[in-house]
Parts: C-alpha cells; sequence; structure tokens
C-alpha cells in the first residue's frame, strides 16, 4: 500500500494502483533463467539401440510377415515381391483390410534409410499398422 502526500489535506489518501516494477523485475529474471537452461536440456548424443528384452505380445492367429532382406529384396510371407507390386500384394492378402497389422523383419545389416524407404511405400499404399520384429534377448 502506498500515500501519497498532499499538503492541502489533513489525511492522506491511499493509492489504488498496483506498483507492477518487482513484477516485471522477477519476469525477466525468469525469462533468463529458462533461456540459458533450455539448451542445456537438450543433448545430441549417437545412439547405438539395444536388443528389446520387454514381455512379448500375443501374437494374432495369421500374422502377416513383411520382411526386408540384406539384398533389399522385398518378401510377403515367404514369396518374394518386387516393390512395384508390393501393395497389390498385401491387398490380395488382407482382403484389401488395411487396418490388419503387418509385422516387418528386417535384416541385421540393412540400412536404416532402406527400412523407412519401404515403411513409407507401407505408409503411401494405406498400411500405417506395423509391428517390428526383433530377436529376444535374455534378461542379464
Amino acid at each position: 500500500m502506498s500515500l501519497r502526500l498532499d499538503r492541502g489535506e489533513e489525511l492522506p489518501e491511499e493509492v489504488h494502483e498496483i506498483n507492477v516494477t518487482p513484477f516485471i523485475d522477477v519476469m525477466l529474471v525468469l525469462l533468463i533463467i529458462f533461456m540459458v537452461a533450455a539448451p542445456l536440456a537438450t543433448v545430441d548424443v549417437p545412439v547405438n539401440l539395444p536388443g528389446s528384452q520387454a514381455e512379448p505380445q500375443p501374437k494374432p492367429e495369421q500374422p502377416l510377415f513383411l520382411t526386408l532382406q540384406a539384398d533389399l529384396s522385398v518378401a510377403v510371407g515367404d514369396v518374394p515381391v518386387a516393390r512395384e507390386a508390393l501393395a497389390a500384394e498385401l491387398d490380395r492378402h488382407t482382403q484389401g483390410r488395411r487396418d490388419e497389422p503387418l509385422f516387418l523383419r528386417a535384416d541385421r545389416t540393412v540400412d536404416y534409410g532402406e527400412l523407412m524407404a519401404l515403411m513409407d511405400l507401407l505408409r503411401e499404399a494405406g498400411y500405417l499398422k506395423l509391428a517390428l520384429v526383433g530377436l529376444e534377448e535374455a534378461a542379464p
């Protein structure tokens, strides 16, 4: 609370205004703290992904496996398929049900970019439910 002193009156009047200067000072200090702390929160770390030790999920009765082999050839089930005919072959196996999950397996030596290119082909074909298959590792 602040008071205004006037010489002409006997009693001082209360001033009903908020002094926002301390509030602005505190906000500027907080802004500086967040500006300094934000770059420290992101770290550029090389990634070496481990195997999964998670509980295996139940498989459907008739899973449809899509395999990307080391020579970058693609197979639906056990049948090799050209990439141009992949969408038609998947439609034949799933009877056009594009919400059915596909189990995607890739050789360990396959480049990550090649795996992403295959996933892009699947997305363009309308197959959005993918499950990546890996080897189960025993817990240490």
